[in-house]
């Protein structure tokens, strides 16, 4: 068979259903046996950036991994933020590169590009593939690469001329992930620890977010009583309505939390890299001296030690050390109710969410709350690059019956592309997304890939004109000094409806309740156009407070 069959039927047998691609005339032998597969759905998108962060989500939400293909040089250049992505969030993806032919290699041809050094630091591997028969080996091997371990992203390389090549090797079938296994000692060295401490905390991270990571750490937390702080953008692993959930550390998180959590007496940090978000800018855990004992859990031994002294690192996979860890005795050091106590009081009164009625526009932590009460209780929530999050992240209680979705590499322009997955993977779980407007013009475009797909996802848009996060640190460093931070939009009503989707416009605040209630109550892709207050510009300041504060 032609090389570009052998390439489909291998992703056909890894199971891949949806290929996320912006065509292009360096794999067009793909392309047409993409066109021969009864398996892949083809999803033809309008920008590199959107096909890649489509992917990113598909992986994230099934934790598989996911494709998409893009052409040489341009191509490959717009796609690359989805290979930063998927790097940071250890998230697995296959990236399929068109090449120039292998003639042209080496002479500067029109679009060549080295792909191993523009990928190189971000993908755990790049592979020119310029021997056709070598594919039976490359294939299976991306996917087991990019799954294992910490997961990430994967870089083929296919030359155009070496798409025709015949192969005679049969497909391979997918290579077995090992899964690092859990040592009894390493168990017990947890467990007495445990037993030693009054206040313990643990920091949950990515890869917990499997279900059964999810149930794992529940278990966990319950029978030893122990506090669980989610790390950035993960809030989904653990029930945020739990008396145990500690609050998640995010950006903005208030110095009270930070204090109140700094008190802990033992610090387990199990499936996060323990990054400088995780851990509040190494403060908590303190680097590279922790005031506390810390225990850290991960499958991968490179960030154990790397930043902070670390008294018990552990390399096994995260979900299966907890799920042994939680049918040992519990371990008590006196009672731990006071301090999960504590820890509720203020979680109880930080998430609770008190209004405010902006003169410039309108509050959208309103809006945020109408829809975490109209929302379904499994819905999937996916969030963008911007301050507007921060009230998902603050005042939406969400559980492990929700799907969260966010580019913790902090990506503009995730959200659009990811609802456009999410509601294709299951129609039927609605996908709820909210993106400001500057990342609605760089990727919103893929609203004409949901029109085209039937998808249905429901997108609740922050417009006030402003980069709001830049202007935060602007007004905080430089107060008054405005510069590079204010938009001229196009008015976002007129330019939903034109791709066909429904579209419904709150510019007051008493518009907030019903319209939320029926952009969820329709059927089809959803445009919630939101001119939201600038006053207001997170869930933790105003701008008269920033300049206060900077003065």
């Amino acid at each position: 068979m032609r090389a570009a069959d052998h390439i489909v039927r291998s992703l056909e047998a890894h199971g891949l259903v949806r290929l996320y691609c912006v065509p292009g005339e360096s794999y067009l032998a793909l392309l047409d046996a993409l066109h021969d597969s009864n398996r892949i759905d083809t999803v033809v998108c309008r920008h590199e950036s959107g096909a890649g962060f489509m992917a990113v989500a598909e992986a994230k939400a099934t934790g598989r991994p996911a494709c998409f293909a893009v052409s040489r040089g341009p191509g490959a250049s717009n796609g690359s933020i989805a290979v930063h992505v998927a790097e940071q969030d250890a998230v697995p993806v296959i990236v399929l590169v068109g090449q120039v032919s292998r003639a042209e290699r080496g002479r500067h041809a029109f679009q060549e590009v080295d792909y191993q050094q523009f990928f190189g630091g971000m993908a755990k591997a790049v592979w020119e593939v310029a021997d056709a028969a070598r594919l039976a080996e490359v294939m299976p091997r991306a996917f087991h690469t990019a799954s294992e371990g910490v997961p990430g992203p994967v870089v083929v390389v296919l030359p155009e001329d070496m798409l025709s090549d015949e192969v005679a090797a049969e497909v391979s079938a997918p290579w077995p992930v090992a899964r690092p296994g859990v040592a009894a000692s390493d168990a017990e060295a947890v467990h007495v620890l445990l037993a030693k401490a009054e206040r313990p905390l643990l920091i949950a991270g990515q890869l917990l977010r499997t279900s059964e990571g999810k149930t794992a750490l529940a278990a966990f937390a319950s029978a030893h009583k122990v506090p669980v702080a989610v790390s950035w953008k993960n809030q989904d692993v653990f029930d945020n309505r739990d008396p145990l959930y500690a609050g998640h550390l995010g950006f903005g998180n208030p110095v009270r939390h930070r204090d109140l959590l700094s008190h802990a007496d033992l610090v387990i940090a199990c499936g996060t890299r323990l990054g400088d978000v995780a851990s509040q800018n190494f403060s908590f855990p303190r680097a590279p001296q922790p005031v506390q004992p810390l225990i850290h859990i991960y499958p991968d031994a490179k960030p154990i030690g790397r930043v902070f002294r670390t008294d018990l690192g552990i390399i096994a996979d995260p979900a299966g050390t907890l799920a042994v860890l939680a049918k040992l005795p519990a371990a008590h050091a006196g009672p731990r109710g006071e301090w999960a106590g504590e820890i509720k009081r203020f979680i109880d009164d930080f998430v609770a969410f008190k209004p405010s009625s902006p003169a410039d526009g309108v509050d959208f932590g309103r809006v945020v709350e109408a829809i975490s009460r109209h929302a379904p209780a499994n819905a999937t929530i996916i969030t963008d690059a911007g301050n507007f999050s921060s009230w998902v992240h603050r005042h939406w209680r969400v559980t492990p019956d929700n799907l969260l979705l966010g580019a913790i590499a902090g990506a503009m322009g995730f959200a659009v592309p990811a609802a456009v997955a999410a509601s294709m993977l299951d129609p039927e779980r609605m996908a709820i997304a909210v993106v400001g407007d500057g990342g609605m013009l760089m990727t919103g475009q893929e609203l004409a890939t949901a029109m085209a797909q039937g998808a249905g996802p429901k997108i609740f848009l922050s417009d006030n004109g402003i980069y709001g996060t830049i202007r935060t640190h602007q007004e905080k460093r430089y107060p008054r000094r405005v510069s590079g931070t204010d938009l001229h939009n196009p008015d976002f009503t007129q330019w939903a409806r034109s791709f066909g989707a429904h579209v419904v416009t709150i510019d007051k605040e008493t518009d907030v309740d019903q319209a939320v209630a029926e952009a969820l109550a329709h059927r089809g892709a959803t445009v919630v156009h939101v001119h939201s207050s600038r006053e207001t510009i997170s869930a933790f300041a105003t701008i008269s407070g920033l300049r206060g504060l900077g003065s």
